[in-house]
């Protein structure tokens, strides 16, 4: 049971369909800003970067994010270490004094 001609069919259709379809319309100053895009994208990127992105950059990248985390736990362990070498040698003294003389501390 088809049809015996169904390119007719199929080409009022296509003509109904492209007269009912909408063209939305741009908003304004909309090719200025393509134009405008464009333009910066192909503009050489800002060479003017600090040296904090700089060393950022670098240690964000992948075959050196392995060694810059061990570089940071490392200098954390000793930085936690000092601290607390200075806290321990603060309460040895403070227990010193207060053990020679104890009145004076009151």
């Amino acid at each position: 049971m088809k049809p015996e001609n169904p390119n007719s069919n199929d080409e009022r259709l296509s003509a109904l369909l492209l007269e009912a379809r909408a063209t939305p319309s741009l908003p304004p100053r909309f090719q200025e800003g393509v134009w405008r895009r464009i333009e910066e994208s192909e503009a050489p990127a800002a060479t003017h970067r600090g040296w904090l992105e700089e060393l950022a950059s670098w240690a964000l990248r992948p075959k050196f994010a392995l060694a810059v985390a061990v570089v940071l736990v490392f200098a954390g362990s000793l930085v936690g270490a000092r601290e607390g070498h200075q806290e321990a040698r603060q309460t040895a003294q403070t227990r010193y004094v207060a053990t020679v003389a104890p009145n004076s501390l009151r």
